[in-house]
């Protein structure tokens, strides 16, 4: 029986029971008020982005969130718990430090990586989600699809380039290549502001101006890139099984996933490009 109804009277149960019911109620009420109100900040603020990205992270397998510290051998074993964002990584300076260490006597390689079975440029820093970026003299940046992305993804479709003026996000999508599969995210590895953008399929850069100060510190460089890199190869291999990846004189080729059923090269580009 409830409040408007005839009978109804007010009594000790019936005011206990009502007090929780509508206690329940604006407890519910608040925390989706609570929710929509974040939500909308984050909208506002660019944090969208970055909030997708923590939530994809936590799907991602174990073998693609290995720290780069275990990469590089400061901490074997060691697997990332903040979303490959080495700038709100507490550990992160002191292993940067006993990395530095142990590369000042042999000091960083210069040129392109070799061994990898693919292109590796060290003139540059590159993303966990297998994009680049290129510090210009200008203050620009500028981003690209690393080479065995561009062999993971093969012959495609289309691309679909941010427009000039579009803020990107880290972790968040700069870009969006068709492949024989459907589309596939190309995962921003810095902030800023879209100044220029060309380029087909795979074969495409990005030009920010980034959001000062730029920190670039969740990136990879020198032997470290090289270290993941090879780490990636051997990732690839294992998805793979017994489908080549690697042509004669052990280099990647070209189309990785033209052999592979769809529902598996539609499996491996998420797995590798850090898209759950």
């Amino acid at each position: 029986m409830f409040p408007w109804s005839p009978e109804f009277t007010w009594d000790a149960y019936h005011v206990v029971f009502f007090g929780a019911l509508y206690s329940v109620v604006a407890t519910i009420a608040g925390a989706l008020a609570l929710a929509g109100w974040r939500a909308l900040r984050d909208a506002r603020e660019g944090r969208s982005a970055s909030v997708a990205w923590h939530a994809d992270f936590e799907d991602l397998p174990a073998s693609a969130r290995a720290c780069r510290h275990q990469l590089t051998g400061e901490a074997p074993g060691r697997a990332c718990e903040n979303s490959f964002d080495c700038r709100h990584c507490a550990g992160h300076p002191v292993l940067e430090a006993l990395r530095q260490e142990r590369l000042a006597a042999a000091g960083e390689p210069a040129g392109s990586a070799a061994g990898t079975g693919f292109d590796l440029p060290l003139d540059r820093l590159y993303h966990r989600g297998h994009t680049w970026v290129r510090l210009e003299s200008d203050g620009t940046v500028t981003v690209g699809l690393d080479d065995l992305a561009r062999r993971l993804v093969g012959a495609t479709e289309s691309v679909q380039l941010p427009e000039n003026g579009a803020t990107l996000a880290v972790h968040g999508q700069a870009a969006c290549v068709r492949t024989r599969v459907g589309e596939v995210r190309v995962l921003s590895p810095v902030e800023g502001t879209v100044v220029a953008a060309s380029g087909s399929g795979s074969d495409f850069t990005i030009r920010l101006l980034p959001r000062a100060p730029l920190d670039v510190r969740h990136l990879l460089r020198g032997r470290e890139a090289q270290a993941w890199a090879l780490r990636e190869l051997e990732r690839l291999q294992l998805a793979l099984g017994a489908s080549p990846a690697l042509a004669d004189g052990g280099e990647l080729v070209a189309d990785v996933g033209a052999e592979l059923p769809a529902d598996r090269y539609d499996a491996l580009l998420g797995e590798m490009l850090l898209e759950p």
